[in-house]
């Protein structure tokens, strides 16, 4: 029991009762229709839109529906007409029995906002049986001292149907020793006693067959019959004695079959035959003869089948004792069925949505009923759903709950959500029903991509073959379906200078870069840009990263002489216009170190260039003293006096060359460039020098 408490503790509970006060979203009238039983199928019964003052597109767009309080289907809403039909045919007996008027109480429920009417349907009695004696032939003892005007009891008959179409009157054979005399039972019933009109004479006459006729009041009426034998027996002057005329038993519902109830017995003071006293049922209906039997000798009275406070919680038995003179007695027996909590609470889902969207609050999840059909603590029930759940019971009309979200959820937190509705009632032992409702997360695009890094460096070699790959980005998203989805993109960058779309290309579904041109180390040495990570959600959501490239170098050019220029004879003069104006402030001390710097690097060269020429012109004059010289015949080859413009010799310069002969080696003995784009006046000067050099040497050009 300390457990149960505790769990109760533990638990958010919501006590319902079964019979609550209309709450404020119920309607505060109800609604009042009726129909025949036995109705076709199909049939009008009313026009709910109409009455409910509702369009017939509000009915259809809140989900309108008709909720019977015993959960059957005997009703059927056309959201397209806002009729309400019967979906099956009503039998009032079957349905309400003897209880008039019979009425079907029913809500009619809309959501969104979620509100309730409450309405009564009245089914019409129609008379559809006819009375009917549960005995075929009904045996009766009379005694032939009976007195004019003496009363005997007849067993009543049966008519399901109520009201008017209910049985009305009884009538007998004609005969001349009796008459029906119809008696009041004081519960809207009658019954038949048969009055002696005339003595009987047991000699003249031992037996008298009589038939009685039963008739309702119907239109057209319905009638059954029975068949009345009357014996004729001597004398017999003590009836039969109850020791009360109202017995009283409690018997719990759980009883088993065969059970002893209780014993009845009544005293006669005649002795032999006379005495001897019979038990039976007196006008007891066919529900009575199926549940009880009784012993005829000893009156005791036995359960025949199981007991349901459910469906019947008394039962009121007629039990009759009769002598071996005919002599009678009655008494009545009260049988009070007790509860047992033998019925579990009952959960009725009545709408469920099972896909919420994940920034949604207060989202109606279900809408649900509870019952328990067993009464007082038995049926007082605690609903409850887990602490641990980010939703809501709410108690709404009657039985009514509802169950919300409490809060907006996050689908990447969790996705899925498994809520038990348990319902407990109050009876000793408790009884639980448990009903669980899977609740899945949609997603909403609320979360951007995010990069695995805020930044990305990316390393090329120079000179690279296109459409090389040199990296890949990468980002993620934590939503699911298209917007997890991403797509990169280059986004425009802010230097006008840098021609990003034919630098770079990036593939849109995985985020690999690509390098679309060779890439030169001397023109471009790093350059930077942004790239973008968008999803597919709606609205779309994006991220950026910064993307930095360095290009490394390669040994692809060869040094060249920056000045003099290689493509004079002799050392350039640089020329300045008369007009030229000094250098500025700060402009001339620049020049002026340019100037010096110029100048010393001139010098420099130009006293290596005489060295040079001097150490030459002494080794070829030692080499012609010691012999002349092999000069090879037409140019060299171009791959060895031709260089590209790189800073070295070009194809615009020619050099006389004089090799040692017969060393094995190849020396130059004298450099000299030729230049024949020379002023006129120092060609002129110089041509006979150059022919007498040529000569001499023995090398033509």
């Amino acid at each position: 029991m300390g457990t149960r408490r505790t769990l109760i503790l533990w638990k958010r509970q919501v006590l319902v009762f079964f019979v609550l006060l209309g709450l404020s979203r119920a309607s505060t009238e109800s609604l009042h229709y009726s129909v025949e039983e036995e109705t076709e199928v199909g049939s009008f019964v009313a026009n709910l839109a109409r009455d409910l003052g509702l369009g017939v597109a509000e009915l259809s767009s809140r989900d309108a529906r008709v909720v019977l309080d015993d959960n059957k289907k005997h009703l059927h809403l056309n959201l397209l007409t806002g009729d309400m039909l019967l979906s099956e045919r009503l039998d009032r007996e079957e349905l309400c029995g003897s209880t008039q008027p019979c009425v079907l109480p029913f809500q009619v429920v809309l959501e969104n906002p979620l509100q309730f009417y409450r309405a009564e349907l009245h089914v019409r009695d129609i008379n559809d049986h006819s009375p009917m004696f549960l005995d075929k032939e009904i045996t009766i003892k009379m005694p032939e001292s009976a007195t004019i005007g003496s009363t005997f009891l007849i067993e009543n008959v049966q008519d399901l149907d109520i009201g008017s179409n209910s049985l009305q009157e009884y009538s007998i054979s004609p005969n001349s020793h009796f008459y029906v005399k119809i008696h009041d039972g004081g519960n809207g019933k009658i019954y038949p006693e048969l009055v002696l009109d005339r003595a009987l004479d047991h000699e003249e006459e031992s037996e008298l067959r009589l038939t009685l006729t039963a008739l309702d009041g119907g239109s057209p009426p319905r009638s059954g019959t029975t068949s009345i034998l009357i014996k004729v027996l001597d004398i017999n002057d003590n009836a039969p004695e109850f020791a009360q005329s109202l017995y009283e038993v409690q018997v719990p519902e759980d009883m088993p079959i065969g059970s002893s109830i209780i014993a009845i017995s009544a005293k006669d003071l005649d002795l032999g035959n006379y005495g001897i006293i019979s038990y039976s049922f007196l006008q007891a209906s066919e529900g009575i003869r199926k549940t009880f039997d009784i012993n005829p000798t000893s009156g005791e009275v036995n359960l025949r089948s199981l007991l349901d406070f459910e469906v019947i919680q008394s039962y009121s038995v007629n039990i009759q004792a009769t002598d071996g003179g005919g002599l009678s007695a009655k008494c009545t027996l009260l049988v009070k069925v007790l509860d047992i909590n033998d019925n579990a609470p009952e959960v009725t889902i009545s709408s469920i949505t099972n896909t919420i969207p994940e920034n949604a609050s207060e989202t109606l999840v279900a809408l649900f009923s509870v019952r328990d059909q067993d009464s007082g603590d038995n049926g007082r029930i605690l609903c409850s759903i887990q602490d641990d759940l980010p939703f809501i019971l709410k108690p709404t009309f009657k039985n009514f709950f509802t169950l919300l979200s409490e809060k907006a959820l996050d689908r990447e937190s969790k996705a899925e959500y498994n809520i038990t509705i348990t319902v407990t009632d109050l009876g000793t032992p408790r009884l639980t029903t448990q009903h669980t409702i899977t609740v899945q997360v949609s997603d909403v695009n609320d979360n951007a991509p995010a990069f695995t890094e805020t930044s990305y460096t990316l390393f090329v070699q120079e000179n690279n073959s296109p459409a090389l790959h040199i990296g890949t980005i990468s980002a993620t998203d934590s939503d699911s379906g298209s917007n997890a989805h991403i797509t990169y993109s280059l986004l425009p960058t802010h230097d006008p200078q840098l021609a990003l779309s034919s630098l770079i290309s990036i593939n849109a579904d995985n985020g690999q870069l690509f390098a679309l041109r060779a890439l030169d180390y001397e023109a471009l040495q790093t350059f930077e840009f942004r790239v973008g990570a968008t999803d597919q959600g709606l609205p779309a959501l994006s991220s950026q990263a910064l993307v930095r490239v360095l290009v490394l170098d390669a040994n692809d050019n060869a040094p060249f002489v920056l000045y003099p220029l290689q493509n004079a004879s002799a050392p350039c003069t640089e020329l300045l216009p008369r007009v030229a104006q000094e250098p500025a402030q700060e402009d001339d001390v620049l020049t002026f170190y340019l100037v010096i710097a110029l100048a010393s690097v001139s010098s420099l060269f130009l006293l290596s260039v005489l060295l040079f020429v001097g150490v030459r012109l002494c080794r070829r004059a030692r080499a012609t003293s010691l012999g002349g010289c092999t000069v090879p015949e037409g140019p060299f080859p171009g791959h060895l006096v031709d260089v590209s413009g790189a800073g070295t010799l070009s194809q615009s310069h020619q050099y006389e060359v004089c090799l040692m002969g017969g060393t094995g080696t190849n020396e130059f003995k004298f450099l000299k460039p030729v230049i024949p784009s020379l002023q006129l006046h120092e060609a002129s000067s110089n041509m006979q020098e150059k022919e007498n050099f040529r000569n001499s040497l023995g090398f033509n050009i």
